[in-house]
């Protein structure tokens, strides 16, 4: 290659480097490396020679010339000159040092060459460098620093210089005048020291082993006192801290008497600079280094030092790290690293000095302190080992410290003392103590919330942190077993530690278990001797609590009672085996349980099972009775967490239970009466349901202490009660009433059945029957519970012996008036839920009620309850009330419903015959059809509940009529498709019930199942569907079950139920009443003769006045089916019709498609007419402009719309189908004459009528393909969106080919009488028509079914008239469809060679094209011809077509170039083996590789194409296999490599046309396209790069520089970046 070429191109990347895209940028550097690389001394020479010529030239640009020479240096610096060495050397000295001012980026990049090259010269660089450190001369700022950095470099190289230089450099030191003369200075002597020493420290790999620290010492000393004395005073804080970094990497080589001497002036010196500067890292270091040298030489004067040195460390080390931020991180190590030095020589000092420290409350000092102290006990463990019960009293007054950043480094330190072995110490439990209080913090946010302050330590960090701490004392450090336990027992019953109970059960049940596993006796604990434990029965009752919440406190339940089970025998020898047994299945409810999912009352059974068989095993009545005093005690623990005291509660009365002794029985109750905090509703519970417990065993006892409670001083309004009741004077008389009134119930239902009947009334009844009269609402509600706690315990006993219950009326009055002074329109307080209840446990009690009582029961409750608000509504808030959150109000809501379900079962249960059942029904009937869905869903809800109720205890003794079913049915179903989903569900269960209720009357047996009615279950699914007609068809579904199962007699009935259902509140309801109806009908109507005059008239009426749509349609389709013998009249009414069509004319021609006979006479009547009248009429637009618009004739577009709602009848199936080819045929003729029709205007109104006049004639089609059950074809079409493009005339004819495809593809028997049919309409008048039909039939020429079913000849023959249509459109339609024998019928088309060749010559010649359409298919359609052609038809003509298609390869337009491509692919079979074919070949072959990267990926796509059936004429192995491997369409081609490998192997097989090949490929470096010009520049790159010596001869290397320096200047900066890159294979 030409040495100018190479300079050329160097000096356009030269040129270039500065290029205002960074990716350009960094190509243009890598190819001047790469260039530099391969001849690094004549790339270096020309950078030299560009910098020498260019004098003037911008910084930016001297600094990348300059990179770029320091990374060809870099490397390849042993190819490179030793001339070439030197004349660098003096050009980077000349660079750094022309001007004397300092300008970094230029002179720092020439000063990196220098560094860069001294890593080999280091000789000739210091030659170089000192010749311009001269004596008594102020070098250059960059020679310095040059120095500076080579000793960094080259350590070995420049310590031998360094002596020299030093003692060039100390005389300079006293010029310096200039800070930054000063910093460089300080800089260089700090690199300097730091090489020296790293020297001294490698000697064995050193050049000069004899090198030694003394070597240096006087001229660092010297220079030490010119930096500390003079400069480290100045006002520039930069210069200050490079001079504090040298001094303290000096001090390691200074003389030991020498620094001795100087550290009482330098330590205050470099502390003071903490003050001056703001970046403290360099000085601790610094001050590290001279502290490190102290020490190592053994300073005595080093402690005069310590007092201040203490004082600004702790300055240092107190101030925040900003872990964001590394120097401060830095800093605080280095810091720590000064502590550790000095308490190595001062160890006592130091911890008196920290220990002091602690004591200063300020946040920022302690957590310094704690910082070292922490940092002492780790680092510096023998020094600290006499100071540890020093330490551990030091700490204490942190401990108390309330800041939690604070708090955070105790913990830190606690838990490095604790591996340290400081927590055994006297003192250490305070520690424990600690960590265990910081366990049980509660959230310092609530959920969802965060923090302000990042730095902020929240509770919930600092607990996550103890939980860790306790847990790794309890398992990594052995030693502490026996602190901890048993020790921490005393955290589990305090309530201030109940947050840590997690923790500390977790690390009990460790530490326990392995003293359990390893036998030893500490695991045994001694109650009496650990005076600070609580009892075994506090704590067992603490744990049983425990776990009854077991999600409350951070999941506390399972710990809890694995530790329980842990503790076994130190609670008490007995429970070992039993707890072994009872534990582990209920730790594994635990397990499988969460939160919301666990039953709390079973779960409370539970655990109270397993307390009294606890007590049963533990045999020992003195025990109990501590547990009972004990846990009655521990009472007062739980008064902030009610609901754990109601469950303690409970656990005493089953501990009392369980207590012989009546006398502390006795007590106990007093205890917990008197002490009771009575204002609590859970609390009164609990005090009831502990109390009832108790009296299963004390049943006397228990009555005697509630009568005295109730006579004692508690109920007398005197001073004295408060003093009585250790109570605030705030406990009303009437909740301490509730109370008692609680328990009595509560004792009613727990003790012995066999006991209490004597004693409800004469000691229950009587105690609380006297407080009916209360406003309280406490009471009342207590009041109410009782009564019905009681009704259960008579039940329980009526069960075993007869009773009458004389007082039941009266307390259900009481009850009922309950209810009515509750406020009508809200639902606050649970009086409605708690009375009926009450009621429905009285029920089933006797003496039975009268019917008025009865009534007027189910009255006040059932309207109470239903004429709630719904529960979303929020109620006004009154002034005493306080409003209930959302929550409650939906538990409250839930229980009022259930509870009225309930009484009403009860009600029926007393008279389960149909007329008890009407007697409940009555009450609800009203309020089926409310207006308020939440009404509704209230009464269908509870009708559905009763009716299963009624069906589950039906006994049918004797056969009897259910009378009253039609009514029910009628009322009931309509509600089926009510708008509210729990509506529909619930009716479809009162049909089930109802329809099986009246089998069983029938007769039927209880385990019969009727198919038919459980079928209606099955239809709850499609009622979640809120489409209507899904819900419709359900409703019809049911109704012919109703209609199987409906005696005769109740027809009727329900028919005029029905007919009410049409005017419901509900529209929904109204729809699904008329599809009954109709279904009903139809089924049924046969046995309702006489009735049909009366229902048509009631029809007709109601269809006026009806006016919801859906049901006038409804009722209209059934008007319909009586008119149909009036059929002309129908018809001519109904064309005359404005259009667009109404629903309910709709509907009517839609109804007349259900008679076949009359469904074919109006088919038959609207083709005729469709054929011979003008499809539409043109109108000009306005007088003024001009121009027409199509408008559609008004009779053949109404017949259509018509024809269209007919089709739209599933039985017009068998006229439709009968004609399918005439209506099909016509149909699509319609739609091609209706695209672009625009609708007429209505004669009333004179508005245009807003019809898609294509739209109906598609839309007819569509529904004829379906009548037609060509299913393949409308899937097919509406997948490709096909009807759409039919009706737009922008894509009408892509429509039209997606019809024709899915016709051919999916009904071929059908094409034959199709295509006769359509053949008249391509001699049409009508353009529009024409296009339709060639349309068609040029996409069957695509389908080889034409073939088989003998139409070829026809279509053919049809396409080629059309070759001469005067319209443009149809030639090329006809062009497309000869084009697609290839792929139809490709046997067919060497027939028509020579038609077909004729045809698709012209047709790329074609002048009248404007989009050049006709060309475009007939380029496609020959490529798709030639595949099937004989070689012997296309022989002559291969380089003629050839010669057609090239010109097209870069034609703008994508789908020409792309069709070209494919085309001159497909020729390539005709030419194989021809020499004038394969030159053809290489003609175009630079072209195709290009356009590889075309913009656009169909091209792409077909370059692959051609270039892969091209591969074997190419006639080279290697290529062809290439192509055939890489080639794919659908596989991604790394278009780099690709080209790479393809230059290679163009090399070898054909270096004769090199010279060719790269005048096309330079051709394209001004192609339109910016990738193909990249490409091409690649093309290039590769070609040089890949070419031996001995072919460049073959290229022109001139227009390749030339041209790829044209290419450097692209707009593009993709082509620059491409352009750079071919440049670096310049060599």
């Amino acid at each position: 290659m030409d040495e100018t070429d190479v300079e050329q191109v160097t000096l356009a990347l030269l040129d270039a480097a500065t290029d205002k895209d960074a990716e350009v940028q960094e190509q243009v550097r890598k190819s001047m490396l790469t260039l530099g690389k391969q001849q690094p001394d004549r790339v270096l020479a020309m950078c030299q020679d560009y910098l020498l010529k260019h004098p003037k030239l911008v910084v930016s640009h001297r600094v990348v010339i300059l990179q770029t020479i320091e990374l060809i240096v870099g490397s390849r610096i042993e190819a490179i000159s030793y001339p070439r060495i030197k004349s660098i050397i003096s050009l980077a000295s000349d660079e750094m040092t022309r001007s004397k001012e300092v300008i970094p980026d230029w002179q720092q990049a020439a000063s990196n060459i220098l560094v860069a090259v001294g890593n080999k010269h280091i000789n000739d660089i210091m030659e170089e460098i000192l010749s311009k450190f001269q004596p008594g001369v102020l070098p250059h700022f960059f020679v310095v620093q040059t120095l500076a950095n080579l000793s960094d470099s080259n350590v070995y190289g420049m310590v031998p210089f360094l002596n020299a230089i030093l003692g060039t450099m100390l005389p300079m030191l006293s010029m310096a005048k200039q800070d930054n003369m000063k910093w460089v200075f300080s800089s260089a002597l700090c690199h300097f020291s730091d090489s020296i020493l790293e020297y001294l420290a490698n000697l064995d790999k050193a050049p000069d082993p004899t090198v030694r620290k003394d070597t240096f010492s006087s001229e660092i000393y010297a220079a030490f006192d010119i930096l500390f004395n003079n400069w480290l005073q100045s006002r520039e804080s930069k210069l200050r801290l490079t001079v504090a970094e040298a001094v303290g990497s000096m001090c390691h080589l200074m003389a030991s008497d020498k620094l001795e001497e100087q550290i009482p002036k330098l330590i205050p010196a470099i502390l003071s600079l903490y003050k001056k500067n703001n970046e403290h890292y360099v000085i601790s270091k610094s001050l590290c280094q001279v502290l490190d040298a102290s020490v190592n030489m053994g300073s005595r004067v080093l402690e005069t030092q310590l007092d201040s040195l203490l004082f600004a460390l702790h300055q240092q080390v107190s101030a925040p790290v900003d872990y964001s931020n590394p120097p401060t991180v830095k800093n605080h190590n280095e810091v720590l690293r000064c502590f550790s030095l000095l308490a190595n020589s001062f160890p006592d000092r130091l911890v008196m000095f920290v220990i002091q420290k602690l004591e200063n409350s300020n946040e920022r000092n302690r957590m310094g302190s704690l910082a070292v102290l922490r940092h002492l006990i780790n680092s510096t463990t023998s020094t600290m080992e006499s100071k540890k019960l020093l330490i551990v009293a030091s700490i204490r007054q942190p401990m108390a410290d309330h800041s939690n950043k604070v708090k955070k480094r105790v913990i830190q330190v606690i838990s490095a003392m604790a591996h340290h072995g400081y927590l055994e110490l006297e003192g250490g439990e305070l520690l424990v103590r600690f960590i265990v209080q910081h366990c049980a913090l509660h959230d310092t946010y609530q959920r969802g919330q965060k923090p302000t302050d990042p730095e902020e330590v929240t509770n919930e960090a600092l607990r996550s942190m103890c939980d860790n701490a306790l847990h790794l004392l309890t398992t990594t450090v052995g030693r502490l077993a026996d602190v901890l336990w048993p020790k921490l027992l005393y955290y589990l019953t305090p309530s201030q530690y109940s947050n840590a109970t997690t923790p500390l059960c977790k690390s009990l049940i460790v530490l326990g278990n392995k003293k359990k596993e390893n036998k030893e006796p500490s695991f045994n604990i001694d109650f009496t001797q650990e005076v600070n434990l609580a009892s075994p029965q506090t704590l067992m009752i603490r744990l049983l609590v425990n776990a009854a919440f077991p999600f409350n406190s951070r999941g506390h339940g399972a710990p809890s009672l694995s530790l329980l089970q842990i503790l076994s025998i130190n609670i008490h020898p007995n429970t070992e085996i039993l707890w072994e047994k009872e534990i582990p299945p209920l730790l594994t409810i635990l397990e499988e349980s969460t939160a919301e999912s666990l039953d709390k009352k079973h779960w409370d059974e539970k655990l109270l099972k397993l307390l009294s068989k606890t007590l049963a095993a533990i045999d020992d009545d003195k025990w109990v009775c501590q547990l009972a005093a004990e846990a009655t005690r521990y009472l007062s623990t739980y008064n902030n967490a009610l609901e754990e005291k109601s469950f303690l509660y409970q656990c005493i009365g089953m501990t009392l239970q369980q207590c012989f002794n009546k006398e502390l029985v006795k007590k106990q109750l007093q205890e917990i009466l008197l002490t009771a905090r009575h204002n609590d509703a859970i609390e009164r519970e609990g005090v009831a349901m502990g109390i009832g417990l108790c009296a299963n065993s004390h049943l006397e006892g228990t009555l005697t202490k509630l009568d005295e409670f109730g006579k004692s001083d508690a109920f007398k309004k005197s001073p004295s009660i408060f003093n009585l009741l250790k109570e605030r004077n705030d406990v009303e008389v009437e909740k301490v009433k509730s109370t008692l009134i609680l328990c009595y119930g509560q004792v009613a239902l727990n003790a012995p059945p066999e006991k209490i009947l004597t004693r409800i009334d004469q000691d229950i009844l009587r105690c609380i029957s006297k407080h009916f009269n209360t406003k309280d609402l406490t009471m009342k509600l207590s009041l109410i519970q009782s009564v019905g706690l009681i009704a259960r315990a008579i039940s329980e006993c009526v069960k075993k012996q007869g009773y009458i219950f004389s007082r039941k009326q009266e307390l259900i009055t009481v009850m009922l008036d309950f209810i009515k002074a509750e406020p009508a329109d809200a639902l606050r307080t649970p009086v409605r839920h708690l009375v009926m209840s009450t009621c429905a446990n009285l029920m089933p009690l006797d003496p039975a009620l009268s019917e008025n009582e009865s009534f007027d029961l189910l009255k006040v409750c059932v309207n109470s309850v239903f004429s709630l608000p719904s529960e979303t509504h929020t109620p006004e808030k009154t002034k005493e009330d306080e409003i209930l959150d959302p929550e409650q109000r939906k538990v409250l809501y839930k229980d009022t419903l259930a509870a009225l379900q309930e009484l009403l079962k009860s009600v029926l249960a007393r008279d389960p015959t149909p007329d008890g059942l009407q007697s409940v029904f009555k009450h609800i009937e009203s309020w089926l059809s409310s207006g308020q869905d939440h009404e509704r869903e209230r009464a269908v809800t509870a009708t559905a509940h009763i009716l299963a109720y009624y069906l589950d205890n039906l006994t049918v003794k004797n056969i009897v009529t259910f009378h009253n079913l039609g009514a029910l049915l009628g009322r009931l179903s309509p509600r089926c498709s009510d708008p509210h989903p729990a509506v529909r569900t619930a009716a479809i269960d009162c049909l089930y019930s109802l329809l099986y209720i009246q089998l069983r009357y029938e007769g039927f047996a209880l385990d019969y199942k009727d198919e038919a009615v459980d079928s209606l279950l099955t239809l709850k699914d499609r009622l979640e569907n809120p489409d209507h007609s899904v819900l419709y068809k359900t409703c019809s579904d049911l109704t012919k079950v109703m209609s199987k199962r409906l005696p005769q007699q109740q027809l009727t009935t329900l028919v005029f139920m029905l007919f009410e259902g049409l005017v419901d509140s509900q529209s929904n309801c109204c729809r699904a009443s008329s599809v009954i109806l109709n279904t009903l009908l139809k089924n049924r109507g046969a046995g309702l003769q006489e009735m049909v005059p009366e229902m048509l008239e009631v029809l007709h009426v109601r269809l006026q006045n009806i006016t919801e749509e859906q049901v006038r349609v409804a009722v209209g389709q059934t008007v319909l089916i009586l008119a149909s013998q009036h059929l002309q009249t129908v018809i001519n009414t109904l064309v005359n019709q404005p259009l667009p069509y109404d629903s309910w004319t709709s509907e009517m021609w839609m109804a007349l498609g259900a008679d076949p006979i009359v469904a074919n006479q109006i088919i038959e009547m609207v083709m005729e007419k469709l054929v011979i009248m003008a499809p539409y009429v043109d109108r000009k637009e306005s007088m003024v402009r001009g121009g027409t618009t199509k408008v559609a004739t008004n009779q053949p577009l109404a017949m259509t719309c018509g024809l269209k709602e007919l089709l739209l009848n599933g039985q017009s199936q068998e006229p439709a189908v009968s004609v399918f080819p005439q209506l099909f045929s016509c149909l699509t003729v319609r739609l091609g004459a209706s695209v672009g029709v625009s609708a007429p205007k209505d004669n009333n109104t004179k508005h245009t009528a807003s019809v898609h006049v294509a739209g109906v004639a598609a839309d007819a089609l569509r529904i004829l393909l379906a009548r037609a059950q060509l299913d393949e074809v409308t899937k097919r079409l509406d997948e490709d969106n096909a009807w759409d493009a039919m009706k737009e005339p922008s894509t009408h004819i892509t429509g039209v080919t997606l019809l024709a495809r899915a016709m051919a593809k999916h009904a071929g028997p059908r094409l034959p009488a199709i295509v006769e049919c359509l053949c008249p309409s391509l001699n049409n008048i009508y353009e529009c028509q024409r296009i339709t039909v060639t349309t068609f039939f040029s996409e069957l020429l695509n389908h080889h079914v034409v073939t088989e079913l003998m139409l070829i000849d026809v279509l053919m023959n049809n396409m080629m008239e059309r070759i001469s249509d005067p319209c443009c459109t149809v030639r090329m339609l006809a062009v497309r469809g000869l084009g697609n024998i290839a792929a139809g019928s490709p046997e067919k088309v060497n027939k028509y060679a020579k038609e077909l060749l004729a045809a698709m010559s012209s047709g790329m010649e074609e002048k009248d094209d404007p989009g050049k359409l006709i060309t475009l298919e007939a380029m496609s359609g020959l490529s798709k011809v030639l595949l099937h052609l004989d070689k012997k038809n296309v022989h002559l003509l291969v380089v003629y077509i050839f010669m057609k298609i090239k010109p097209f390869l870069e034609s703008d337009n994508d789908e020409i170039r792309c069709a070209s491509i494919h085309l001159m692919g497909n020729l390539s079979k005709f030419g194989s083996g021809e020499a004038v074919f394969k030159d053809q070949i290489h003609n175009v072959l630079v072209s195709l590789l290009l356009h590889l990267v075309d913009p656009n990926p169909q091209v792409v796509k077909a370059c692959k194409y051609a270039m892969r059936v091209c591969a074997p004429v190419v006639g080279s192995e290697q290529i062809t296999t290439m192509f055939q491997n890489h080639l794919h369409e659908d596989k991604s081609l790394h278009y780099g490599e690709f080209i790479n490998d393809l230059t290679k192997y163009l090399i070898q097989d054909f270096p004769g046309m090199l010279n060719f090949y790269h005048i096309s490929v330079i051709q394209f470096f001004k192609s339109n396209w910016s990738e193909v010009r990249a490409g091409a520049a690649m093309f290039i790159g590769f070609l040089l790069g890949n070419l031996p010596e001995e072919h460049f001869s073959h290229l022109n290397m001139g227009t390749i520089t030339k041209g790829l320096v044209m290419l450097l200047q692209d707009p593009d900066p993709v082509v620059r970046v491409k352009a750079a890159e071919a440049m670096g294979h310049f060599h």
